[in-house]
């Protein structure tokens, strides 16, 4: 049996020094115990450590980064698990492509915990100012799940290098004076500061900010844990914030439908609706598109035509139904007598979603998610332009003013009551779905019916 010290739980150079020699020796790994600094191992009689055997052997390159994520992580295990994938590796050199493999997968877990732990440290330390015989340094307290404060000194030495400060954990404190990096033993949040002049005008700051009509507690807990927040002046705020988020929507509703006074200044909360909407990050599809494309037309018009999404031309312009099935919707209003400038035009998602095909951007079908995501805005333009009737084109906008699924051919040709007290509805198909249409005969029928769709709804007012 052998036993194996290492100086630390993150060291890495000792733990590969000592796995290369246990496998020159073919030490299993069942004959090894692995253990840290003078903390006690499991005991048995006799085993002393020795030192490794002189030699190498090649490995692949991802399994060195495995380990030196690995080894960052807190199982116990984690010393004997790659030293066990590192003995399979000899007889199987491309293990590591096999993610169904239990212990691969394992490992990678460990990995990919570190790296979240990782990049949790880099975005949620918060340093906060005193004054030392050296002058103004800068202390922040962290408690990371894992042995990364070392792995992760680099980062804060190059992010900070101007400034002198200290990084407090529970295992190890680190300090950079301007020059040179040092360590020392672990330390407590009583030896943090609680806190500092530009930290009370922070917190007052971010609460002025804060819009409750953007919180969404499950993805802020995915990204920032409540362990987090303790230590953050302007998280420490948030279930206050919260907690009150729902009245302050509430409020926030009740006062723009109070300033929808007809003939007064509907213009005016329209614009301030439209510039919150310019800035919405309810749903992930904000990232990729080029911006918000919001609804356009008279705040005071009869009729408002709820799209399903911006396309490609819609996304560069900013404006909707300006392509291809824009200009159909055009045309096929026109003959059905309907003034497009007399009318509401939005989308029940306002921004555009797409696959790339090659340099392409083509239209993706936006999900139930996206969909009730978008709600607010629809809602709010509704409560804005109360119109006598609104057109869902297609049924993904269906759905957003229905808040279910329908059938077009089922519910076509109808007037149909929206929930709540919205008002009428009437759906028909989208002018996309025209454009879409392989054989001519049909093509020129549908636009038929849709011309006639259009028309009844308006007649229907």
């Amino acid at each position: 049996m052998r036993v194996v010290t290492l100086d630390a739980e993150d060291d890495f150079d000792g733990w590969r020094d000592a796995v290369r020699g246990l496998v020159l020796d073919h030490i299993p790994p069942a004959q090894v115990v692995w253990q840290v600094g003078d903390g006690p191992g499991e005991l048995f009689v006799g085993m002393t450590h020795q030192p490794p055997r002189e030699g190498a052997f090649s490995v692949p390159r991802p399994f060195i980064d495995l380990a030196r994520n690995a080894i960052l992580h807190s199982d116990r295990e984690r010393f004997a698990l790659l030293h066990t994938l590192l003995v399979r590796l000899r007889d199987h050199p491309k293990l590591m492509d096999d993610q169904a493999d239990p212990l691969v997968c394992r490992l990678e877990g460990f990995a990919k915990a570190v790296r979240r732990d990782i990049h949790k440290m880099r975005a949620f330390v918060r340093f906060r100012e005193m004054s030392d015989d050296g002058g103004t340094r800068y202390i922040a307290w962290f408690e990371p799940e894992f042995h990364i404060v070392r792995a992760n000194a680099a980062f804060f030495v190059n992010r900070f290098a101007s400034m002198r400060w200290s990084i407090l954990t529970p295992d190890v404190t680190i300090h950079w004076d301007g020059k040179r990096l040092t360590e020392g033993p672990g330390a407590s949040k009583a030896d943090a500061p609680d806190g500092d002049p530009v930290e009370a005008v922070w917190k007052t700051y971010y609460a002025s900010i804060f819009n409750p009509a953007r919180v969404k507690v499950g993805a802020m807990l995915k990204e920032m844990p409540r362990k987090y927040w303790k230590n953050m002046p302007e998280t420490a705020l948030v279930p206050q914030l919260i907690a009150s988020a729902q009245a302050r929507e509430s409020e926030m509703v009740t006062t723009a439908k109070a300033k929808i006074v007809p003939g007064s200044n509907i213009a005016a909360a329209w614009a301030v609706l439209r510039e919150e909407a310019m800035g919405c990050t309810r749903c992930h599809l904000y990232k990729h598109a080029t911006q918000t494309v919001f609804g356009e037309g008279p705040v005071d018009a009869e009729m408002m035509f709820v799209g399903e999404q911006p396309g490609d031309q819609e996304d560069l312009s900013g404006h909707p139904f300006v392509g291809p099935a824009g200009q159909m919707f055009d045309r096929a209003l026109g003959e059905a007598g309907v003034d497009r400038a007399r009318v509401y035009v939005t989308n029940a998602v306002k921004h555009f979603k797409y696959e790339l095909r090659g340099k392409r951007r083509i239209h993706s079908k936006p999900d139930a998610g996206e969909i009730t995501a978008c709600r607010r805005w629809i809602d709010q333009e509704l409560a804005l332009v109360k119109p006598k009737m609104t057109v869902a084109l297609g049924a993904s906008a269906a759905r957003s003013l229905l808040g279910k699924t329908v059938t077009i051919s089922r519910e076509r040709g109808r007037v149909i009551e929206l929930p709540d007290g919205g008002g009428a509805a009437w759906i028909t198909v989208h002018p996309s779905y025209l454009l879409r249409l392989p054989d001519e005969a049909a093509r020129h029928e549908e636009y038929a019916k849709f011309v006639a769709d259009l028309r009844a709804a308006a007649a229907a007012i």
